[in-house]
Parts: structure tokens; sequence; C-alpha cells
């Protein structure tokens, strides 16, 4: 169907660990549950209520599947896209069962850390996407390398800033 988009972009912390697992041919894949919530206040009790989503993240993406296996952990906070997807497998019992996914394939998938040092020490807040700059946004590459001088071309729309 022309003209379709199947996009969601989450802000959540993680549940536990990533789990992470490997194709026959060494690929890794990465999974992990994903908590995002929303609080209010009760109009009628003033009380504060919060409401919890779980869902269920899968990296197919090799580079973002290393990031999220280094740097994730339980209560990390990450922004990520990806695209919904359902699938059917059969359970342990023999029944068959069907799962909804948050799905990081390559180049269409985006992960973002946010938050504070991680206990590696490291920095946090690193922005990786789908493609060989390590960015899936246009505006998140690398600038390319400037012109040569003798490039004489005058721009009368130069922003600014």
């Amino acid at each position: 169907m022309a003209g379709s988009v199947n996009k969601v972009i989450l802000v959540g912390n993680l549940g536990k660990d990533p789990v992470v697992r490997h194709t026959q041919d060494g690929r890794p894949i990465v999974s992990f549950g994903l908590a995002t919530s929303e609080s209010w206040r009760d109009k009628s009790s003033g009380e504060r209520k919060e409401k919890t989503e779980w869902h269920n993240v899968v990296i197919f993406n090799e580079n973002l599947a290393k990031i999220a296996e280094q740097y994730l952990k339980k209560g990390s906070t990450v922004y990520i896209e990806g695209s919904l997807q359902t699938r059917k497998y059969t359970n342990k019992e023999g029944v068959e069962a069907s799962t909804t996914e948050i799905v990081l394939q390559n180049y269409s998938g985006t992960l973002t850390m946010l938050g504070g040092k991680p206990s590696g020490g490291d920095s946090a807040g690193g922005s990786y996407g789908g493609d060989e700059f390590g960015s899936s946004s246009p505006m998140d590459r690398p600038r390319a390398a400037a012109k040569p001088a003798s490039f004489n071309r005058d721009l009368d729309d130069e922003v600014p800033f």
C-alpha cells in the first residue's frame, strides 16, 4: 500500500539487562523490555497515579546490537525509533502464540542513550542509527570536508548561524 508508515518512537527505561543471542552465522540479536510511564493527578481524590506500559524491543542491526550489548543495563534510559512487527511462534507447551515487538532493522532504526554516565565511566548520551555514519538522521551525520579554496561559487542563501 503506497503512502503507509510503520514507525514507532519511544523513550523509556530498560526493565532488565539486554539479552544477546546470535544467529547461525554469528550476527547478534539483542532484545529487552522497555518501560514507558505516564502519570497524572486524579481530579476527584487529588491522588497521583501512574501507568506503565511494557514494550518488547528487538535489535537486528549489527552496529546497534553491539552498542546495546556493551552499554545498556537495567534502568538505562533510551530513545528508540523502529517499526512495529507481530510474529507467530510456538511456545514451550507447543501452543501457537504471537507477540508484537518494536524492531530496529538495518538502516531503519535509531538508538540514543539518554541520562547520566553508565557505571563503566564512559559518557552516555550517544546516538546510534542504522547507517554507516552511526546515525539515521542526515542532520546527525558528520559534515563533509570543506571544499578546496578554488571552489569559487558565491551562495546568497547562507544561513547566518
